[in-house]
């Protein structure tokens, strides 16, 4: 079977992440435990976990001309990714500061650096949309660029799959173009206002719900709406895990599997993922996803 060809347009940071008994409440100071400093970012997360999951996945994003973004693109393209269209931009790479708790549960503050640059994309960059089987996009780069690159993907028969995270305005024309939307509880109801998860349906034909440790809902307009449950596993890091899930969704519905199941690979991959502290260091390799796939 021939491999099926990813591209991920969105953001690459350096992740600086620590460990702590809880989360800092405002104006508190905490003493933590592990520090680990890893290449993330949405964007690179879900390129680098394509590729791992079996996909021949190209990036379209940019990095600063700082050591950060040296130490980004040579991670990047080390994982099997095609970096031959990543941008370099004068400046600061994009950073994040990633705080996890004893749970595994996190708190993200992101500052953009060459991200914010991402504006419109040249002539080679749509030439690998259109020539992609999915395009894979979040919104950690500019909504324009994303809404170009998901217009022209659906114009020329390329699938998409939207990972809204974080949430923010989106034009009416990028849900429109999207034929998978991935969102979090929180992220839904910022796009909807409701709790019911079929409210994510007036936005897009398809959409997915992440749970976290409760799984994930499906849900399409014209069939079938589905509960998948978890994965049992003991959480360490949960930062990457909607990155693993909307990679190995975009994968698995690109190498033929029906959304349902893409949905419980899926899963299987964000389960993985959990096991591991930091963010593109966690993320699992295809034979992980298949370890802990249960097919429905």
């Amino acid at each position: 079977m021939p491999q099926t060809r990813v591209v991920v347009v969105g953001s690459a940071n350096m992740d600086l992440v620590a460990t702590a008994p809880a989360l800092p409440q405002p104006g508190e100071t905490l003493l933590g435990a592990d520090f680990v400093m890893v290449p993330g970012g949405k964007g690179a997360n879900q390129a680098i976990a394509a590729a791992r999951a079996g996909a021949d996945c190209t990036f379209l994003g940019a990095i600063g001309s700082d050591a950060f973004g040296v130490t980004l693109r040579a991670r990047i393209t080390a994982a099997g990714v095609d970096t031959g269209h990543l941008r370099v931009a004068y400046g600061a790479s994009g950073v994040a500061l990633v705080m996890v708790n004893a749970e595994g549960e996190n708190a993200i503050v992101v500052s953009p650096g060459a991200n914010a640059t991402m504006t419109g994309l040249t002539e080679p960059e749509l030439t690998a949309v259109r020539e992609a089987d999915v395009l894979v996009a979040q919104l950690e780069i500019p909504v324009e660029t994303v809404t170009e690159a998901a217009v022209v993907a659906r114009a020329a028969g390329t699938r998409v799959v939207l990972n809204a995270a974080p949430a923010r305005t989106v034009p009416p024309e990028l849900f429109a173009a999207t034929d998978v939307l991935v969102v979090n509880e929180s992220e839904a109801l910022a796009f909807t206002g409701r709790g019911e998860p079929q409210a994510l349906l007036e936005l897009t034909p398809r959409a997915v719900l992440t749970l976290g440790m409760s799984g994930a809902w499906y849900g399409d307009r014209d069939g079938e709406c589905v509960r998948v449950p978890a994965v049992p596993v003991e959480a360490v890091d949960s930062t990457a895990a909607g990155d693993a899930f909307s990679a190995a969704l975009a994968v698995g519905w690109g190498e033929g599997r029906d959304l349902v199941d893409a949905v419980r690979w899926a899963t299987a991959a964000g389960a993985a993922c959990v096991r591991r502290l930091g963010a593109s260091v966690a993320l699992p390799r295809r034979a992980e996803i298949d370890e802990l796939y249960q097919p429905g």
